[in-house]
């Protein structure tokens, strides 16, 4: 089971659910359309490291966007106050304190959505003693099929530039037989998958393949360029 999915497997249909943001009522899979999309939870509205972590999101929305990505946040608390949260996100980035930011935030005030999806971190609570939304991170591809899960505690900030380079890999893997390394960025070789034949490696992948030598002999580390 992938870590913070509430019961949902990779592969998996993300939930068509239903909910009131601050672009309106949306159905989530009518709100995707045939975009890429990444929802990505919070604690709560004008808390601390989800300000830093909104304004991260607003600055990196272009660089999303031009990868197919619809971005989308949540957080237990109503629109009206994601409205005014949305102005001090926005001061955070020194930018106008306007209402308005690059991607939506869902209201998930009876934490319905928070529970469905598995997003409870019981180990952090609000002033009312109730437990508050950990930071889940979900990505879902085209097909609706969930392609990516991590869960964060309420207390650690996430990396969206991490989040941006997994989109990288998930996308380009998606469309070529390759797999992506450790720290692997686009543009850094990538590696052919141990399901690739040897007789086959040098016509699938027509620049080439490197294969490093191990004392075991095996030959699993296969490097190639990374595909157009």
């Amino acid at each position: 089971m992938s870590a913070g999915s509430g019961g949902l497997l990779l592969g998996d249909v993300f939930p068509n659910f239903e909910a009131d943001t601050t672009i309106g009522h949306i159905r989530f899979h009518d709100f995707l359309g045939d975009s890429w999309g990444v929802l990505f939870s919070h604690p709560r509205d004008y808390t601390p490291v989800c300000t830093t972590e909104l304004g991260r999101a607003a600055k990196l929305a272009p660089e999303f966007k031009k990868r197919n990505v619809r971005m989308i946040a949540l957080s237990i608390d109503s629109v009206q106050d994601h409205f005014g949260w949305s102005k001090d996100i926005n001061s955070y980035n020194c930018d106008e304190p306007t209402e308005t930011l690059p991607f939506a935030i869902i209201a998930d005030p009876k934490r319905d959505l928070a529970v469905k999806l598995g997003m409870l971190d019981p180990d952090e609570k609000d002033m009312d003693g109730m437990p508050v939304t950990a930071r889940c991170v979900f990505i879902i591809g085209p097909d609706k099929k969930l392609k990516l899960s991590i869960l964060y505690p309420a207390t650690t900030g996430r990396n969206f530039d991490e989040i941006l380079r997994v989109v990288d890999s998930l996308q380009l893997t998606a469309v070529h037989n390759v797999a992506t390394p450790v720290d692997w960025k686009p543009g850094d070789r990538v590696m052919v998958p141990p399901t690739v034949p040897e007789e086959s490696a040098s016509k699938l992948y027509p620049c080439g393949v490197f294969t490093k030598e191990l004392p075991s002999g095996k030959k699993y580390l296969r490097y190639t360029a990374q595909p157009k």
